[in-house]
């Protein structure tokens, strides 16, 4: 069978031509891909709190700030007590306490402060329906302008918008009629987090060292005095008996002491 050179021609240039088209394809799928990942990379906010501006909705708080500059704004302010983990509370409500000059806080409902070691690590702010902004994409955008924040904004529960930053968490949400803003200093958190779980095992091991006590028998009256009981000093050795638990002695047929139940 004889090949037609012209039709042989043709086929090979139609080879060449979509292994070009195929080559060309991929470099553009891969082109793509990149141009994908930079911007995913560039919507990630990097932004760290010793860069943070301060927004007017943060109401003049700023995250890392001393116990004493916040008592020295509001003097007559009772903080909670400091617990185990170094944190301490406290609440502000401008409208509901006279002390306040609620014209500062307009819009406010209510303000919440976290200290870690006397810091400031947790803002939270309910502003009410009265509040000029509105709705969560309005104060989403606001912040977002106010503080250079890229559009990487996550949906959080089923009102709310989230975003974590180098160091920090900044979530806003709707409460009754208001919105609501909160900024979280992670780095405290999992400070916090390091302690309560150092705690933990702390007493984990505490436990598992602890001897157990025994419960001493008075096989004579047939009683047991459970551990820490001064009259189980007071039983003869000879009708002395030594139980592992209570659930021991009683299986024995032995009852509590009267006096040390």
């Amino acid at each position: 069978m004889k090949i037609n050179p012209i039709n042989g021609a043709t086929g090979t240039r139609s080879r060449n031509l979509w292994h070009q088209l195929n080559r060309a394809s991929q470099t553009l799928l891969l082109l793509l891909l990149a141009s994908l990942a930079c911007h995913s990379q560039d919507l990630q906010c990097s932004l760290k709190l010793a860069n943070l501006s301060q927004p007017a909705e943060f109401l003049g708080f700023q995250l890392g700030m001393p116990k004493d500059q916040v008592k020295a704004r509001f003097p007559h302010i009772v903080f909670g007590p400091i617990d185990d983990f170094g944190v301490s509370k406290m609440t502000i409500n401008p409208h509901f306490d006279s002390r306040i000059d609620a014209t500062k806080f307009d819009g406010v409902r209510s303000i919440s402060l976290d200290f870690l070691d006397e810091r400031l690590t947790s803002l939270w702010i309910g502003f009410d329906s009265t509040f000029r902004i509105k709705t969560v994409d309005e104060f989403v955008s606001g912040l977002s302008e106010s503080l250079r924040l890229p559009d990487s904004w996550k949906r959080w529960r089923s009102r709310g918008r989230q975003i974590n930053c180098a160091d920090f968490q900044l979530t806003v949400t709707m409460i009754a009629d208001g919105p609501s803003v909160r900024i979280l200093d992670q780095g405290a958190e999992e400070l916090l987090a390091q302690r309560k779980e150092a705690k933990a095992e702390q007493q984990s091991a505490a436990t598992a060292n602890e001897e157990p006590s025994e419960i001493v028998a008075d096989k004579r009256k047939k009683v047991y005095y459970p551990a820490g009981c001064e009259l189980a000093k007071d039983v003869a050795g000879s009708d002395r008996l030594v139980f592992k638990s209570v659930a021991e002695a009683e299986n024995a047929g032995f009852r509590a002491a009267a006096k040390c139940k």
